[in-house]
């Protein structure tokens, strides 16, 4: 897909497209009027279908309404009205669904050439939407001020998140591998974003590169996720990584299970050692070894790759099983991200690490009550085989401390059901031990349209993991089973540490008018932002 931005508003149209999408937004004060001359010349060159459509009731004002009407003499062949909601509720996450919706509608429609008209987001986004700014209205605890906002050019801003809506909204694999159903849109030849006059289109076409490079890398994420575990066992993401490595020039490095036990990583040999499929660490690179970002950092993402989970000897219930295939998101997360910021600013540095390994029950799982020793020296009782993601990421993190040298940790896993029942499908949750680290990766998920929620390291709960056997046990009690996740991982960092958990929103068990059942993609771009300084106030 060719994507070009044209200035001059609708009169700036280089070609007819076959679809012209015109958002509509609701609300009061400057975006309201700074829409208005603009709706008027899209009603009057289009022979007035938007007052006919609104005459009758048709006219769409929520969100994924959409309506279709004559072009007249617009440079189209057809238009599509469609409702972005009200501006006071307007965020770049909405935007970006919107620009994702808009490109699923075309199913069914033999339309090659999209056109989406910028003008009404970029006035919205000039009269400061509110919730643009303080993430769904409220202002988090983590240090993000709703009341500080960031003066970006509206239309960058609008090109952003326009390509990668429509990129993300393009791509249509099904967990089946189906890519034939005519319920996909044809693949599209041209995006053009229409700009009204006086924006920079040399700032808005350097915009649209890099969101190309953000939303593929999503998109990849997304297609490595929903494979099944048959065809992605932990050594089929250690050699798929090596090969993106190779592609994008970070350096790889696969640890088998020989080096993991000179290491002396027991926590991950123990979650692994019922599968007959061997685990392994995965190590992506980029930059000169030991030395730091712009930011003065060695930054060290590390990811979950658990490739199918059933609970090991503490079996999962058979109901839903299947989905644990999805486990392994937050590993295939960090190695997009790192493949990413390398094609965004080659040479920089970052750092991936993915435990993979596969949790079954055999004669050789680990059980209930056996002790072993971690890669830092302490020694954990395992109460619960099916707290296994903390397992891995506990050996990943102080690998990644010890031995890549990180001065600023971040994990990704989908560690537990309860954020996913406390917190639902939308908004995943967070912990940290450093409280700017925390609002820096909070204000970098807000700028790539992700939502998260600070939850709270209690250190009273430490005690619902005494362990008489060891240190402490791997799970325990009930009672605050979430604070005890990060509580646990907090034992094999010493340095600034954030954990994102994306059980809740890393994949869709059902379609959405933005995306289809399967991986989301989820934290992807809040990590590129994060490593690209993203989260650091300006």
């Amino acid at each position: 897909m060719r994507i070009q931005v044209s200035a001059g508003g609708l009169s700036g149209a280089t070609a007819k497209s076959g679809l012209l999408a015109i958002p509509l937004i609701n609300g009061k004060g400057s975006s309201e009027k700074g829409t208005s001359a603009h709706l008027t010349e899209v009603d009057r060159r289009s022979g007035g279908q938007l007052t006919a459509l609104r005459a009758v009731g048709d006219a769409p004002s929520k969100r994924f309404s959409f309506s279709t009407a004559p072009a007249g003499n617009l440079p189209a062949e057809q238009l599509l009205f469609a409702g972005l909601g009200s501006a006071e509720t307007l965020d770049r996450q909405a935007i970006l669904r919107w620009a994702a919706a808009v490109t699923r509608k075309l199913a069914g429609r033999n339309v090659r050439r999209l056109a989406i008209d910028a003008t009404p987001i970029i006035a919205a986004l000039k009269g400061d939407a509110p919730a643009l700014y303080a993430n769904g209205g409220a202002s988090f605890g983590a240090g993000i001020d709703a009341r500080s906002k960031e003066r970006l050019d509206a239309g960058v801003l609008a090109v952003e998140l326009i390509v990668r809506g429509v990129i993300e909204g393009s791509f249509h694999e099904g967990l089946d591998g189906k890519s034939h159903v005519e319920a996909f849109p044809a693949p599209l030849e041209l995006l053009e974003i229409l700009l009204p006059s006086g924006c920079d289109l040399s700032a808005a076409k350097a915009a649209v590169r890099r969101s190309e490079i953000i939303a593929d890398g999503t998109v990849r994420t997304k297609r490595w996720s929903n494979r099944p575990a048959n065809e992605m066992p932990p050594l089929g993401i250690a050699e798929e990584a090596r090969d993106r490595a190779r592609a994008v020039g970070l350096r790889a490095r696969i640890i088998g299970v020989k080096e993991l036990e000179r290491m002396g990583a027991g926590m991950l040999l123990a979650v692994g050692r019922g599968s007959d499929n061997p685990p392994c660490m995965v190590v992506l690179s980029g930059g000169a070894p030991r030395s730091k970002d712009p930011l003065g950092r060695r930054l060290a993402m590390v990811g979950k790759g658990v490739c199918f989970d059933t609970g090991g000897i503490s079996i999962k219930p058979a109901d839903g099983m299947e989905e644990m295939k999805m486990d392994k998101n937050g590993a295939i997360a960090v190695i997009e991200a790192a493949a990413t910021v390398a094609q965004l600013d080659p040479g920089r540095v970052i750092h991936a690490v993915a435990a993979c390994v596969e949790n079954m029950p055999s004669g050789h799982a680990t059980r209930p009550g056996d002790v072993v020793t971690a890669l830092n020296g302490k020694r954990v009782e395992i109460t619960n085989t099916d707290a296994e993601g903390r397992l891995i990421l506990g050996d990943a993190l102080h690998f990644a401390e010890r031995d890549l040298g990180a001065t600023h940790l971040i994990d990704v896993a989908t560690l537990t059901g309860i954020v996913n029942s406390t917190f639902g499908g939308e908004v995943a949750g967070t912990c940290g031990t450093n409280p700017d680290f925390l609002a820096e990766t909070h204000l970098a998920a807000r700028r790539a349209g992700e939502v998260y929620w600070p939850y709270p390291l209690a250190d009273a709960y430490m005690k619902n993991m005494d362990s008489w056997a060891g240190d402490f046990q791997n799970s325990g009690t009930r009672e605050a089973m979430l604070i005890r996740s990060g509580l646990f991982l907090r034992e094999f960092t010493t340095v600034p540490w954030v954990h994102l958990d994306i059980a809740g929103t890393a994949y869709r068990r059902a379609n959405a008018p933005w995306a289809g059942r399967g991986s989301t993609g989820a934290a992807h771009s809040t990590l590129v932002e994060l490593a690209m300084g993203g989260g650091v106030r300006r």
